[in-house]
């Protein structure tokens, strides 16, 4: 649903636009002044401010508004009355530049290392002993460290649907006590969301090697808490069957996720592990274990509640 009261004070900056396909205005492009309308916004109202905004000529654009006000000088108040409609961090208002989450700067590729290298043969042969294949490995963008920070580790970058890096696990394929290291970011992100198709049904799992494992559209919750904007993607999205595999120590945090996508209209699965993670048991026991879970009902959904 498109707010009319946000694309009249576009208008009101940018000079009137003219609807096109969906939810997408058109305007003068302020950057390249061609003579057409080909600086396109989308209005889609979403509770994240997100509001793509292109020219097809300059390839000038952003995803929020603020920074288009921002790019073309628009004045204070205009920004200002902005706030009323789109969400707008201090960072964005006032311009403070924040450091974008990048890979480790020692990262290296794992498809197309050097297989003599001691150190890439050592990150190999730890895959292959979690049953990662190359075709994994290529897919995911797994790389690797021989030095630094997350020296003698495993990195695996986790991608938002846009492309942008939105987090990494670093997993020691070394002689340490020291197993997983983590970047000083937010996890409430999607894990793997670049793979993920928001039209079928998704599994959620712990850990990204149990969502190798899963192969077919599995989310990782990076830990046992299924993170908010997660949540809310699910709601939002046309996905109608959900399943839930998650250790049997997170089974009261599960049946409360069970309960909300269930108030919410999908239908959902609690697979039950057998006390193993997915990664243990591998694509093909898991997915006989998917096959036979049956859909939660809320009477079933109270009883193991009971149960606890």
């Amino acid at each position: 649903m498109i707010n009319h009261l946000l694309v009249n004070l576009v208008n009101s900056v940018l000079g009137a636009g003219k609807a096109t396909s969906g939810d997408n205005y058109s305007y003068p492009c302020p950057f390249c002044n061609h003579y057409k309308p080909k600086l396109e916004i989308n209005f889609k109202e979403n509770e994240e401010g997100i509001n793509h905004w292109h020219c097809w000529v300059c390839n000038k654009k952003g995803k929020k508004l603020v920074s288009l006000f921002k790019a073309v000088s628009a004045p204070d108040h205009k920004i200002q009355e902005l706030k009323s409609y789109v969400k707008i961090s201090f960072q964005e208002e006032h311009g403070v530049k924040t450091e974008a989450l990048a890979l480790p700067k020692e990262y290296k590729a794992l498809y197309d290392a050097d297989t003599k290298d001691v150190i890439v043969r050592q990150a190999l042969r730890y895959l292959k002993e979690r049953n990662i294949t190359p075709t994994d490995i290529k897919r995911y963008n797994l790389g690797y460290c021989e030095s630094g920070r997350y020296k003698d580790m495993i990195i695996i970058p986790s991608y938002d649907e846009h492309g942008s890096l939105n987090y990494f696990v670093g997993r020691n394929f070394g002689p340490t006590d020291i197993k997983y290291k983590n970047p000083q970011a937010s996890k409430n992100i999607i894990g793997f969301d670049l793979l993920i198709n928001w039209d079928s049904p998704i599994v959620l799992c712990e850990g990204t090697f149990d969502a190798m494992a899963i192969k077919r559209n599995a989310i990782p919750l990076l830990g046992k808490t299924l993170p908010e904007k997660l949540m809310k993607k699910i709601v939002s999205s046309s996905v109608k069957q959900v399943f839930i595999a998650l250790d049997n120590d997170a089974l009261k945090q599960a049946l409360e996720y069970c309960q909300t996508l269930l108030n919410h209209g999908k239908e959902v699965f609690l697979v039950d592990l057998n006390q193993k993670d997915p990664s243990e048991l591998g694509f093909t026991e898991f997915t006989k274990l998917l096959h036979k879970s049956l859909p939660l009902t809320f009477r079933v959904l109270m009883e193991k509640k009971f149960q606890l």
